[in-house]
């Protein structure tokens, strides 16, 4: 009764073109960067004492999670197993919306940080790594005398 103006197949064909573009873009010049879809889903801000990410991954085992700092660019990667049944020809799946597979996201960091003392906590499928700015890169109040 009702018709499509595209296939199915093709508007697949074209997120998934849509999802390898963005892949191979590389990371956004600064930490203002524009949002991009993937896994795991971020939030980036800032205070004036540190930079906060906050890294959407639930169900993932943390430790198969690897979080490095490499030249002011922070690298959040590791591995989703899929928990769908792999019978061969016994099974079959119909809707598969979860992401599974390898993932790596990647955040350019601004100068001022102090890459020697991050944290990174995971709670809930949440991941919050804190990285914490130089105290010279810091403002302070100077009092008059």
């Amino acid at each position: 009764m009702y018709r499509t103006l595209f296939p199915s197949d093709f508007l697949a064909d074209l997120e998934r073109m849509q999802r390898q573009m963005l892949r191979f873009a590389g990371p956004a010049s600064s930490i203002r960067g524009f949002g991009r879809s993937g896994f795991p889903a971020l939030n980036v801000g800032t205070t004036p004492e540190s930079i906060e990410i906050f890294a959407f991954a639930p169900g993932l085992d943390p430790a198969t999670v690897d979080v490095t700092i490499d030249r002011g660019v922070l690298t959040v990667s590791g591995e989703r197993k899929s928990e769908l049944p792999s019978d061969g020809n016994k099974s079959a799946v119909h809707i598969n919306e979860r992401f599974n597979g390898s993932f790596r996201r990647v955040v350019s960091l601004p100068d001022d940080v102090d890459p020697d003392n991050p944290t990174a906590k995971y709670a809930d499928g949440v991941l919050h790594i804190r990285i914490m700015r130089r105290a010279a890169a810091q403002s302070r109040r100077i009092e008059i005398q």
